[in-house]
């Protein structure tokens, strides 16, 4: 799958209301949210054809893709295209990390180095959630760097290196799940968004799309308040993403 992002500004306001939307085609999925009275991100992700090979270093192009797609969408999603000046339109692949790996071999860390944000867990964009975990990867990271140093204890190198390698390991088993649901549940939602086949469309649009908003939910709500680091001599927050 690629996807294109745009910024679309409309100099005289645009008067959308102030909420996600988006629209579920045969070729692709399109959505938009306003950032301000001014301008509107966007995204278009589809799968492409040999055809479009090269298509996504061309903005004209992608533009132009992008509109024809868009003809027999509403007024208000095609003007935030027409609104989005060659500029502000960008598109790469997507890409994501294989689940089994990640949860089962993959390492996360190694001696006093680990791996966070899109280097851990590359996900597809349709949980809305990657800058959010690389968050949460954050907050993690520095609790159970926090956790090790922090101990009473010898203070020589062998022994910081130990306690280093020790709060990275414990960091890893702590993210291994959250980032394998994570990675699996985007993929899992972009097959189920992006799927023209008869029976899955029938069942997304009867029953499913209810279903994944509560989803896309849940995985937004996890709790980062319990991350208190305590020592010695020290005592507070370390960070919380909610």
């Amino acid at each position: 799958r690629s996807a294109v992002r745009g910024n679309a500004h409309f100099k005289s306001g645009h008067g959308f209301e102030h909420k996600f939307k988006q629209l579920i085609g045969k070729v692709g999925r399109l959505g938009f949210l306003p950032c301000d009275d001014e301008n509107v991100f966007w995204f278009f992700t589809w799968i492409p054809a040999t055809k479009e090979e090269g298509m996504e270093e061309d903005p004209i192009k992608l533009k132009q893709f992008v509109a024809n797609e868009l003809k027999d969408a509403s007024d208000e999603m095609k003007s935030v295209i027409e609104n989005t000046s060659l500029e502000c339109i960008i598109s790469s692949p997507l890409r994501y990390r294989k689940p089994l790996e990640l949860l089962l071999w993959g390492n996360i860390s190694k001696g006093n180095v680990c791996v966070a944000g899109d280097a851990l867990h590359p996900m597809t964009p349709d949980l809305g959630q990657g800058a959010c975990s690389a968050m949460e990867d954050g907050v993690t990271l520095a609790r159970c760097l926090g956790e090790a140093l922090l101990k009473p204890g010898a203070e020589d190198d062998d022994e910081e290196y130990k306690r280093i390698e020790m709060g990275l390991k414990k960091y890893g088993q702590e993210r291994r799940w959250r980032s394998f649901d994570l990675v699996t549940t985007a993929f899992m939602v972009g097959f189920v968004l992006r799927n023209d086949g008869k029976m899955i469309r029938y069942l997304r649009d009867k029953f499913l799309l209810g279903f994944i908003a509560g989803l896309l939910l849940r995985k937004a709500g996890f709790d980062c308040e319990k991350y208190m680091v305590s020592g010695p001599k020290l005592d507070r927050w370390v960070g919380r993403t909610d």
